[in-house]
């Protein structure tokens, strides 16, 4: 494996984004023919090499503004013309985005919490379960899973997340869902779900209006009860549901 493509496995695995260069075609004089490769790091740092100099340059400075996206460009080059570069020649490069998979935190690892870890692990998010059980966590095999055993609102606040991560509360108890659901609304987030019913959502929103936990629109901006509404009985199911909503969301904001 070359050092582009290690480099691209450990930042990726890390959770950080970078831009993947590949010198796609080239013609005449160049400082490297088309296959040559260069990842550009989210610090601006580069591993590899499409040739150096003015070329390299303006390819590292697209691959910044792209950092995070979701589509590739293309660029060309007539290297005499367009860079003044004295060997003449064309050059065309590709720059692909890599981005880590979404974070989705399932607060909760019952019937539910696992049935929604193994399969939203197939449909392009990494998974972080919180659970205080630690037979529930040992029951989940989910290949790359963060296990973290403790009690919920006690990880719920040490728990660090940013504006593409996902969080569905899904744990035993109704007190433990609204304890959580209070820290979580007020930390950074792209999606946040509970569980429950009609009665319990509503018994929930009043009560946090009454006692001033969260606001009116903090309490809209949460999607509970949980999931797409369809008439799903089994936890696997409810995991369909709930999966459902989170890709809808995912395929509309991190485009």
């Amino acid at each position: 494996m070359s050092d582009v493509y290690k480099k691209l496995a450990e930042v990726t695995l890390a959770g950080r984004a970078s831009v993947l260069c590949i010198l796609t075609e080239t013609k005449g004089s160049t400082p490297r023919k088309a296959g040559s490769k260069m990842l550009v790091l989210d610090d601006g740092k580069i591993v590899g090499t499409i040739g150096g100099g003015s070329i390299e340059q303006r390819a590292q400075k697209a691959a910044m503004k792209l950092m995070g996206c979701a589509n590739p460009e293309k660029l060309s080059f007539d290297l005499k013309d367009d860079l003044n570069m004295s060997c003449g020649g064309f050059a065309e490069v590709y720059l692909e985005p890599q981005n880590p998979k979404p974070r989705l935190v399932i607060f909760g690892a019952g019937h539910v919490g696992k049935a929604l870890a193994e399969i939203a692990c197939k449909y392009g998010f990494s998974i972080t379960l919180v659970d205080m059980r630690e037979e529930a966590l040992n029951e989940i095999s989910v290949e790359g899973a963060e296990k973290i055993l403790g009690e919920y609102v006690e990880k719920a606040t040490e728990i660090e997340t940013d504006n593409k991560t996902f969080v569905t509360i899904l744990t035993p108890k109704h007190i433990s869902d609204e304890d959580v659901l209070a820290v979580m609304a007020k930390k950074t987030h792209l999606y946040l779900g509970m569980i429950g019913s009609k009665k319990k959502i509503a018994s929930c929103k009043a009560r946090f209006l009454k006692e001033k936990i969260l606001t009116q629109n903090e309490l809209d901006a949460i999607d509970m009860p949980i999931g797409i509404r369809f008439a799903a009985e089994t936890p696997e199911e409810i995991a369909i549901s709930i999966l459902a909503r989170l890709i809808d969301v995912k395929n509309t904001s991190l485009q």
